[in-house]
């Protein structure tokens, strides 16, 4: 006969690989084979309930009536808490949405929506459960934890749609030509030294990058201004990072480089250039220095700049933030940007599976920020404005 060690022993190398259904049948037949006093010998060497070990005796008097691969009888176990508590998910729901419910004086209006502080509200309401439940409750009713998405677009222009189709046209339009069909805008300006980088990268446990533990705006921390130009034909990126400041100026001369670098190899035959570009920032539709410097620009290169902007509120939709600025972010996640270098050196790097390559080059040159273009300077302008939002859309020709 076995003794009381022995079977302590065994059940604790059997049960990690028992089930509710398994440890019972494994109980029941140990008490089989000891005979007279196993069933409390069995449950003092394992801890297992006599009542656990009715059931499975019983079960196995049975013979097979339960099903194969059920742990218990359809309608056995505990019941679920909407069965005692029937009115619980609405007084739930009415806790974590108040206004929806047109209760904005709910005790939990202004206080954080854990699962312990609505246990703790629904137990004051006579429901008593623990945040566990809660969370399975919260999750049958079709609740996750979630951060706020940025989705508002405020005010929006009744020609928003109209905008977006007259630059799908006018791209579709232009490739078929074999002119560039660029979009160009400036990322997210960057502090250049041992800050943190949003992400995480594989290192060994506690061998990850120590950066410093605050990164305040301090004048003197060096900035790293990225200005993109995506060319939407060839799925090709050309990033200028400059060091001074993110100006009219600025956002021009990283276009020019790319014609230079780029641009003129790649189309011999254009006739014109196409830039799609948000309505703000450096490269905004009221900016007269941006004008200004593109008809610098198309004088010195001797074709037509064609500019289309999206309307306010969508820069979301530039094709050059989830084509080219997101892998940029992707590849270096996680990544102290140390230097400028360190940020050309990730820039180039970005690549994808599609094809997407980019080239970077740094700009260390200054650009003088509050420039005023006279109204006689923007006379000199050859802009000639589509008769579609001609704000949005023009054309600045040549000087001839």
């Amino acid at each position: 006969m076995k003794s009381e060690t022995q079977l302590r022993c065994q059940y604790k190398l059997l049960s990690p690989a028992l089930d509710e259904r398994g440890r019972r049948i494994w109980a029941a037949t140990e008490v089989a084979s000891l005979g007279r006093g196993g069933i409390s010998l069995v449950s003092r060497s394992t801890g297992i309930s006599r009542p656990t070990i009715y059931a499975g005796i019983r079960e196995l008097g049975r013979k097979g009536k339960l099903a194969v691969g059920r742990i218990r009888r359809i309608g056995g176990g505990r019941k679920s808490v909407q069965v005692h508590l029937p009115d619980i998910t609405r007084q739930l729901e009415e806790l974590i949405e108040p206004m929806a419910k047109g209760d904005p004086i709910s005790p939990l209006r202004w206080t954080c929506k854990s699962t312990r502080n609505l246990a703790d509200e629904l137990e004051r309401m006579g429901l008593r459960v623990s945040h566990a439940t809660v969370a399975t409750l919260l999750h049958g009713m079709g609740y996750s934890l979630q951060g706020n998405r940025k989705a508002e677009e405020g005010h929006q222009h009744p020609d928003r749609n109209a905008q977006f189709e007259f630059i799908n046209s006018l791209v579709k339009a232009e490739i078929r030509k074999e002119n560039p069909v660029l979009s160009v805008d400036t990322k997210k300006k960057e502090l250049v030294g041992n800050y943190k980088n949003a992400g995480r990268k594989w290192h060994q446990q506690g061998k990850a990058p120590r950066v410093n533990g605050h990164d305040f705006p301090d004048p003197s921390v060096p900035r790293a201004y990225p200005y993109g130009v995506y060319d939407l034909g060839r799925n090709l990126g050309w990033v200028v990072v400059g060091t001074d400041h993110d100006t009219a100026a600025f956002a021009v001369a990283s276009i020019r480089s790319w014609w230079r670098k780029v641009g003129k190899k790649h189309y011999p035959n254009a006739s014109k250039i196409i830039l799609t570009a948000d309505s703000g920032g450096s490269n905004g539709s009221r900016l007269r220095l941006w004008k200004w410097e593109l008809q610098q620009l198309a004088d010195e290169i001797g074709l037509g700049i064609c500019v289309s902007h999206f309307p306010p509120g969508t820069s979301k939709w530039n094709k050059i933030e989830h084509r080219l600025f997101s892998f940029i972010s992707q590849n270096w996640r996680g990544e102290p940007l140390q230097s400028y270098e360190t940020i050309v050196n990730l820039i180039s790097s970005t690549k994808t599976r599609e094809g997407l390559r980019v080239a970077c080059r740094l700009d260390f040159r200054s650009y003088k920020t509050g420039r005023v273009i006279s109204d006689e300077q923007m006379a000199a302008v050859n802009l000639v404005r589509n008769e579609f939002h001609g704000e949005w859309n023009y054309t600045i020709h040549p000087n001839k």
